[in-house]
């Protein structure tokens, strides 16, 4: 049986999702959470389908990860379509089960007395955990913290679905137990328009308040490394290959600039397929742009590939970048942003919503274009590249807002409002 203690300070708290493993802005953002819970004497623990945590504090199920054939095969059989197959709903409904029963027994086993959905009831990328998590909350009743990153209805690819019902029910669920969460304050108006969910807002943070040391000697190489020539730029674009993330205006902002400058991009397409990549290649021959595809030696950890070369961590990467382009057209916050101010690099952004509404009103000063590269952004990149006293108060009056806004310190006290407020602390 599970013991609940709803009304007891917590000892506890068990972080559920389909991964929490590299680099992705979930488990990041799961690493921030749960430094501020232990710094409150509370221990943390992880149920994934992919695990890089401590052994001793994992929980670790296959069927939890979008990428297991049974999963992907359900997904396959509720997108692009609007009927669902019968024997679909049956197997939803058996890997539900199976996930449940891992559920209780990962409560059972450490003794958690709160339970955090990580974007597992948010986006249904894996629709048996979904459906496993809240009937879960709603057969135990135990207290929940549901940090949602992005909904479905942020997505098209999740527009045209059969399974409306399922996504009604779980993504989220509205049950008395569960505390929402969101990143920005558009989600948290449509949270509430499509559900009468009230959430709390806790934007994505950097640890501001420790300045990011130095390039030791295994990083010095980097721009060798990559191919940098010394009369380079190197421009760094620090996302996945997918299409929300625009990097063609990245491209097209090299041409126009007219300076010797390779544009590298650290991370791969993911689970959105290669279309995407294909098409900023033939793009970048077409602009005469040197784009570099470089996800092979980018890492969350140093080592090395099956060839011998060096694998480098973003956070090596970035000192020696001259300038970040971030021409996303959609993100749910913006973690590389907040990178980016952190490591002190001059940015260029596109207006996305939620940069709009949530960090721009803060007074950051970027590279700013809105939907396509114009000379006024030309121009400005390259007073940018140009004024180097220019560039240095830009990205170190930056550098102050992100201390002030999006710090540890920030969601460290978001965080302990809300635990005091439940009694849990």
């Amino acid at each position: 049986m599970v013991e609940l203690r709803p009304h007891k300070a917590i000892e506890n708290v068990g972080f559920i999702s389909v991964r929490f493993a590299g680099t992705d802005g979930v488990s990041l953002e799961t690493e921030k959470w749960a430094r501020v819970f232990e710094s409150e004497g509370v221990k943390t623990f992880y149920f994934a389908g992919e695990l890089d945590r401590p052994p001793e504090r994992s929980y670790l199920v296959p069927e939890a990860h979008f990428t297991h054939p049974d999963i992907k095969d359900v997904y396959n059989n509720s997108f692009g379509v609007t009927a669902r197959d019968r024997s679909v709903s049956k197997k939803i409904y058996q890997l539900a089960i199976k996930l449940k029963d891992h559920l209780y027994d990962f409560v059972e086993k450490f003794d958690i007395d709160v339970i955090i959905p990580q974007n597992a009831i948010t986006i249904p990328l894996n629709i048996p955990l979904g459906i496993a998590i809240t009937e879960f909350i709603a057969e135990t009743n135990i207290q929940t913290i549901a940090h949602h990153h992005d909904f479905y209805w942020e997505r098209d690819r999740f527009m045209i679905n059969a399974i409306q019902d399922y996504l009604n029910m779980a993504f989220p669920p509205v049950l008395p137990s569960i505390t929402h969460v969101v990143i920005n304050s558009v989600a948290d108006d449509q949270l509430s328009r499509r559900t009468g969910i009230s959430a709390f807002v806790a934007p994505n943070v950097m640890d501001f308040e420790n300045p990011p040391p130095p390039p030791d000697d295994y990083a010095a190489d980097v721009r060798q490394a990559l191919g940098i020539a010394d009369d380079e730029l190197l421009v760094l674009q620090p996302t996945r290959v997918v299409q929300r993330k625009g990097i063609e205006h990245a491209i097209e902002l090299l041409s126009r600039l007219d300076r010797k400058a390779k544009l590298v991009i650290s991370h791969a397409s993911g689970d959105e397929g290669h279309d995407y990549e294909i098409r900023l290649r033939e793009y970048s021959k077409l602009m005469k742009v040197d784009t570099l595809f470089v996800c092979e030696i980018i890492n969350e950890k140093r080592g090395l590939t099956a060839d011998g070369r060096k694998i480098y961590t973003l956070e090596d990467i970035y000192p020696f970048a001259d300038l970040v382009t971030y021409p996303s057209t959609f993100e749910g916050f913006g973690n590389a942003f907040l990178e980016a101010v952190y490591f002190k690099k001059p940015v260029v952004v596109n207006a996305y919503s939620i940069f709009t509404k949530d960090i721009k009103p803060k007074g950051f000063s970027v590279i700013e274009i809105d939907g396509y590269v114009t000379q006024a952004a030309v121009e400005k990149t390259n007073l940018v590249l140009d004024n180097h006293e220019f560039c240095r108060q830009m990205v170190e009056h930056n550098y102050e807002l992100g201390l002030k806004y999006f710090s540890y310190r920030v969601l460290h006290r978001g965080l302990r409002a809300l635990l005091i407020q439940r009694g849990w602390i």
